[in-house]
């Protein structure tokens, strides 16, 4: 049991999506009805959502992020199996198994923003003008297309080890497509890979890292860590607990050297 959390299984999808939320309420949300608070989503809820409560409650003591709720973004059942479910939901093009059981990011952003996001709205008391969405491999990777698909829905975006080489590289395509119309990135961006990755799948994310950088995207403030040391889920917890230190950061009651231990 996680102290003030609570799992919402929701309707089943036109499509046959069977979608649930781990929803983490901050200490203080029930000890003052007149506060609002930030949103953090994370994907894979049923590995990551421990993961961000338990982050969270550490940056709010150290008064380096505010409290904020957490949305786990996962699937209602039992006995499921993640690997298949998350191929589908979260790769934004088909890969592996001649793609038939993935490239369906489209459908669940889709998913998120009109029916997610506004019940999270309707229900909990958010802080509807700062939302942060998070995500680790895959999680990452929707995280990225989501910035580039709908850039106003969240402020700030963790991308911890995305696959970004998936689809022959399909996501620096859609990058380039995205430049190339204009369009500019607002919010804060955090993104990293483990030291230790395997030599493709780490040369993959650096090179879409210079790719960021070389942007220059005037109202996107980005950050790039590599976890010296790490494969691919050893420098998750680093990469969310400092992805969501900047995501936060404008919304942080303090900043620097802490004031006393």
């Amino acid at each position: 049991m996680i102290a003030n959390s609570q799992v919402r299984a929701l309707p089943v999808t036109a499509n046959g999506r069977h979608y649930q939320l781990h929803v983490g309420l901050p200490d203080s949300y029930g000890k003052d009805p007149s506060r609002r608070y930030p949103v953090v989503y994370v994907t894979d809820a049923y590995w990551d959502f421990a993961k961000i409560k338990l982050i969270g409650g550490a940056l709010a003591y150290d008064r380096v992020a505010p409290e904020f709720i957490t949305v786990g973004l996962g699937y209602a059942g039992e006995n499921l199996n993640y690997g298949d479910l998350r191929r589908w939901e979260l790769a934004p093009a088909p890969f592996g198994d001649n793609g038939e059981n993935s490239g369906h990011a489209a459908d669940f952003l889709r998913e998120l923003k009109t029916r997610i996001v506004p019940l999270v709205d309707a229900e909990y008391r958010t802080d509807r003008s700062y939302r942060v969405l998070a995500g680790s491999s895959l999680g990452g990777t929707f995280a990225l297309y989501t910035m580039l698909s709908d850039p106003d829905l969240f402020q700030a975006y963790v991308a911890a080890t995305p696959d970004v080489t998936l689809g022959n590289d399909w996501l620096f395509r859609y990058e380039e497509k995205f430049a190339a119309s204009g369009a500019g990135l607002k919010g804060r961006l955090f993104m990293t890979v483990g030291g230790n990755e395997q030599p493709a799948y780490l040369s993959g994310i650096i090179r879409f890292n210079q790719r960021l950088a070389s942007r220059r995207y005037p109202g996107l403030d980005y950050q790039f860590r590599i976890v010296e040391g790490e494969r691919h889920s050893g420098g998750v917890f680093e990469a969310y607990t400092r992805g969501l230190g900047h995501a936060l950061l404008p919304r942080a009651p303090e900043s620097g050297p802490a004031p006393g231990p």
